[in-house]
């Protein structure tokens, strides 16, 4: 029975990827397919029970893997299932900055046919208004997006250098 519950604890926490190197990765993601498949399969064994920011990078997982499907069908069902697990997140944690980082990375790069654009500016807010309260850590990957963002003009990410 030990061996039993051991093996089991194993496997829940060999599952759950760490934060460090599911970052470096979502960097890359959307630069092929590859990344893409790689990224959502790091992420396959996130539940809605886990740590909500690895939950929203795994809503993230599937909005980008709903590029590469075939069929439109299939392909706006899986953005719609993304687009609720990320919005459910966020609900549940309305003041998690990375969360809203995720949300707006998506949103800037989505269609404008999606009609996922809505929080753009709203969460770019949140971004500028709470970054100086971040780790270290934390300011230094927000800074990276942040620099790169489309929805941030040169004059507006003097904050994040």
């Amino acid at each position: 029975m030990k061996l039993l519950l051991s093996l089991l604890l194993w496997v829940s926490f060999a599952g759950t990827p760490d934060l460090t190197s599911i970052r470096k990765m979502y960097s890359d993601v959307s630069k092929s397919e590859a990344n893409a498949k790689d990224f959502s399969g790091k992420l396959a064994g996130v539940s809605n029970n886990d740590d909500k920011i690895l939950v929203a990078y795994k809503a993230a997982s599937i909005l980008l893997d709903s590029k590469f499907e075939k069929k439109l069908k299939d392909k706006m069902d899986r953005f719609k299932e993304g687009a609720k697990l990320l919005e459910s997140t966020i609900k549940s944690e309305p003041n998690n900055i990375e969360i809203r980082m995720i949300r707006l990375s998506i949103q800037e790069n989505v269609p404008g046919i999606t009609g996922y654009k809505k929080n753009i500016k709203e969460d770019k807010k949140y971004i500028t208004e709470h970054y100086a309260e971040q780790s270290a850590t934390l300011k230094e990957y927000l800074k990276d997006f942040i620099l790169q963002s489309k929805s941030f003009s040169e004059k507006e990410r003097q904050f994040a250098k």
